[in-house]
């Protein structure tokens, strides 16, 4: 009789509408996400009338994703602590972030001559992987998308910025903070 209700009380334990939703990892088929983010380039193409146009579009859905991921994030992986310095933040966003979105490898690199810009590089962009750009459309770069991430969380972050993207070794990320930014920087350094 005992022996019914562990095997019962194991059965229900490994039932998944049993499980904490915390614990478990969003996995997407690559697949979908191609079909999902061609689906999402159509709708901006067919609404906008130019290239930069249609990266604004494109930058502004990932806006709004990337406030979504931020709170994930937050509530998931870092117990609610939030960065406070500049460089702990640029690392949060190129390890973490980039670990969630699954995008290849990538560099940060600190501007040695504007303080007030910073870099980060893919060398092959998972959003430009399956994107086919016609001629007309040459410079257009999808990655815009993950730079409006990028700012979205920068920004939710209290770090003021504007992210823009552009083709130059791979899809490099252009981080051009607000000068606000910089001052809180050089005050808290001073402490």
């Amino acid at each position: 009789m005992e022996s019914k209700s562990a095997n019962a009380s194991r059965k229900s334990s490994n039932n998944i509408l049993d499980k904490a939703l915390s614990k478990g990892r969003g996995e997407i088929n690559l697949s979908t996400f191609a079909f999902l983010f061609s689906e999402m380039v159509q709708y901006c193409q067919n609404r906008s009338s130019s290239v930069v146009d249609l990266q604004q579009k494109l930058a502004a859905l990932g806006h709004h994703v990337g406030m979504r991921i931020l709170d994930a994030l937050y509530m998931r992986e870092r117990g609610s602590k939030r960065e406070l310095r500049l460089l702990q933040a640029l690392i949060f966003v190129k390890t973490t972030v980039w670990k969630m979105i699954k995008s290849p490898s990538h560099i940060l690199r600190l501007s040695l001559t504007h303080s007030n810009q910073d870099y980060i590089i893919e060398n092959e962009s998972l959003v430009n992987k399956f994107i086919f750009v016609p001629k007309d459309k040459g410079s257009l770069n999808c990655a815009a998308f993950s730079g409006g991430i990028i700012e979205a969380i920068l920004n939710g972050l209290n770090f003021p910025c504007t992210v823009t993207v552009h083709w130059h070794k791979g899809t490099t990320y252009m981080i051009k903070f607000e000068e606000s930014v910089l001052a809180r920087e050089k005050a808290m350094e001073s402490r």
